[in-house]
């Protein structure tokens, strides 16, 4: 199917013999290691002699359709988004329901900041006042306390990691996908019929304009999206400058390309995909990356000036990106979470603002 090839293409390069039984597995599904023996916060493999950090794969990739007989067709009120407003992954798809105008369309429930050994949790009815916008558990949908809840719930031997976002079907109770490079694609392609009018017929990926946006996303994330994560969790000094030197070779590279652009985004005056994809990781850069990750070669907002001009113009400009960035959970997840990094769980005051004004 052409809608499927689409995705399949573009996304190919992507983000114990003895099983307990599923029954007894979703019983004992508090414990601090995941099914597979490893814990849910480590982030390189144990046996990595090179000290780098390998994401996995996403595990649920089923999209959501508007071909005839399609599993999973767009529906009002039929799917629920589990998101932290911390995670770069999870928020590109919170922009891309604002932008498309999916809020009476699709539900949200954001998970409390800490990702924990047992994975990410809903909050509790004390945490409610202090984080009125967090989900509390048991969350309504499907009764969870946890995210992994939930997951178990899909496919109670599930054997994986418990990540966002998670695009849940109400109706079936599974999961649809966990891919957030899939998720953004068929949030603003398969609900055209149930949007506004004035929402109706936006892409992000313009036909005239795939093969830029293909080429943006994929090095952007081997080296930028994945890259801060590859030199934040490396354990060998190696692993760390061969990451850190190639994301910083890279954001050079994005200067320019703003620099020279005819319009405000990444491919001149049209927003597109890889402005989302792109987004979320700048926005956290300055607040978290340059320390936590030592990625501190430059700063955005001192050595990056047209990244920085494209990154306040979203923020500032376009409804959606504000909206959904929370640095009060994106600074406590990460320097909170990543005991391994930062055992003290100190959170740094500065840089501050978060963001620089508008008009600075």
């Amino acid at each position: 199917m052409f809608f499927r090839s689409i995705f399949r293409q573009t996304f190919s390069h992507l983000s114990s013999p003895l099983k307990a039984s599923p029954s007894l597995r979703y019983q004992l599904n508090y414990r601090a290691m995941s099914t597979s023996g490893q814990k849910i916060t480590d982030w390189c493999t144990p046996d990595s002699k090179r000290g780098e950090f390998n994401r996995k794969p996403s595990t649920f990739c089923d999209l959501v359709s508007r071909e005839p007989n399609a599993k999973f067709p767009p529906e009002r009120g039929r799917y629920h988004l589990y998101v932290s407003y911390a995670c770069p992954w999870a928020h590109r798809t919170l922009i891309t329901r604002e932008l498309k105008g999916l809020q009476d369309i699709i539900g949200v429930s954001v998970v409390h900041w800490h990702l924990g050994e047992n994975g990410w949790r809903f909050g509790t009815t004390e945490e409610a006042g202090e984080y009125p916008e967090v989900a509390v558990g048991p969350e309504a949908n499907t009764g969870a306390s946890f995210l992994r809840d939930i997951y178990f719930k899909a496919q109670p031997d599930y054997d994986g990691r418990y990540t966002v976002p998670t695009f849940w079907d109400k109706k079936n109770n599974t999961i649809v996908s966990n891919e957030s490079s899939e998720i953004i694609r068929f949030l603003y392609t398969e609900f055209d019929d149930l949007v506004d009018e004035s929402k109706k017929g936006i892409t992000y990926y313009p036909e005239d304009l795939r093969k830029e946006i293909d080429e943006l996303n994929e090095w952007i994330y081997a080296t930028v999206n994945n890259g801060v994560y590859k030199a934040g969790f490396a354990t060998k000094q190696e692993a760390y400058e061969v990451a850190v030197t190639k994301l910083f070779e890279s954001l050079d590279r994005i200067e320019k390309i703003l620099k020279d652009s005819d319009g405000p985004y990444l491919l001149g005056k049209v927003l597109t995909e890889a402005d989302i994809r792109l987004y979320p990781t700048i926005a956290r850069f300055d607040p978290v990356y340059v320390q936590h990750f030592k990625c501190n070669l430059r700063m955005i907002r001192h050595d990056y000036p047209a990244i920085e001009k494209w990154m306040k113009h979203l923020y500032y400009d376009i409804p959606g990106f504000k909206e959904t960035t929370n640095f009060e959970h994106i600074k406590k997840h990460y320097t909170k979470s990543h005991s391994q990094i930062n055992p003290k769980g100190i959170t740094p005051l500065g840089p501050a603002p978060d963001i620089m004004p508008r008009d600075a």
